[in-house]
């Protein structure tokens, strides 16, 4: 497709299809004359997570090129290239770890690691902006008088190992590592507000069958 066409198909204008091509978020087109290039399919699905990313995530420009760096480096494995990708998304500032609520957290958190089997993780540990978040969190819920332990952060954590194969085997359907971890960086911007209200949800009809009205 021509220019105008991908942004048809697209609902991005021209002139941010433009600005995308010169910051390095979406790669050129092939070349058909001096002043012509044609895009494919996969330039509009990029041109659709940068959007995502940028639009609907409020992620800055030089963090979306570094997110996507990271899913077009083939010289990292499938595993390692998702989780480049995740990693390089905006997080919190990493939490103070000579605050002592920050340390028992860390030390819940490692627990609750333990008993669920997330070797993986715990071999990461903070080296992981996940894991720091995750400590964060954590922490702060036990400044405001809301602590929560290892005991009670495994039942999340086993539902969310239920989550994450659905994402996976959702996230395979794509044809491509590359349009897989596109995926499964738009999911993680586009549909992890999804998962909240759910949960919501689900509150309120496991209270209405506790409870009543």
């Amino acid at each position: 497709m021509r220019l105008a066409e991908l942004s048809e198909a697209s609902q991005v204008s021209i002139p941010t299809i433009k600005y995308y091509l010169r910051e390095g978020l979406l790669a050129p087109g092939r070349r058909v004359n001096a002043t012509q290039a044609e895009y494919d399919e996969s330039h509009l699905r990029r041109l659709r997570l940068v959007r995502a990313m940028i639009q609907v995530g409020r992620i800055p420009v030089v963090t979306v090129r570094e997110v996507l760096r990271q899913v077009d480096d083939d010289s990292l494995g499938r595993s390692i290239r998702l989780g480049a990708a995740l990693w390089a998304l905006p997080r919190a500032e990493d939490p103070d770890p000579a605050d002592p609520q920050v340390r028992g957290a860390t030390a819940e958190v490692d627990r609750m690691l333990a008993e669920v089997g997330w070797d993986h993780a715990a071999k990461i540990g903070q080296l992981s902006p996940v894991y720091r978040e995750l400590v964060d969190a954590v922490a702060s819920l036990g400044r405001l008088g809301y602590p929560v332990d290892a005991a009670e952060l495994a039942p999340y954590a086993r539902l969310m190992e239920q989550t994450a194969t659905h994402d996976l085997d959702r996230m395979e359907q794509q044809d491509g590592e590359v349009a897989q971890v596109e995926a499964a960086v738009a999911a993680a911007v586009l549909f992890e507000p999804v998962l909240r209200c759910l949960r919501r949800l689900a509150q309120e009809q496991e209270a209405i069958r506790r409870y009543g009205l």
